[in-house]
């Protein structure tokens, strides 16, 4: 079981959070002008890297609250949670 430090709360059980998936999703900056390719790209197809994946996560049994997450996708660890808003930590990896 993961051990997540929610910003907010302070470490809890993984249990207590959802995944929101990736995070650092850009909105098509001109919707109107934006084709169905491109709009299904945005709404469907997301990165499944094995190593540094950068997911949105919930803390649904607590704060309620949404942070970011730097995750390694191989052995689960996780490297950092920062804010909402704010651009990925840093960590030296690709």
């Amino acid at each position: 079981m993961l051990l997540i430090d929610c910003p907010h709360c302070g470490p809890r059980a993984e249990i207590e959070f959802r995944c929101g998936g990736e995070a650092h999703i850009a909105r098509p900056a001109s919707p109107e002008e934006t084709s169905d390719a491109a709009w299904r790209d945005y709404l469907y197809l997301r990165r499944s890297p094995k190593g540094l994946h950068l997911e949105r996560w919930n803390h649904i049994h607590g704060c309620q609250r949404w942070f970011n997450v730097a995750r390694d996708t191989v052995s689960d660890e996780i490297l950092a949670v920062y804010p909402m808003g704010s651009p990925p930590p840093d960590l030296g990896r690709t």
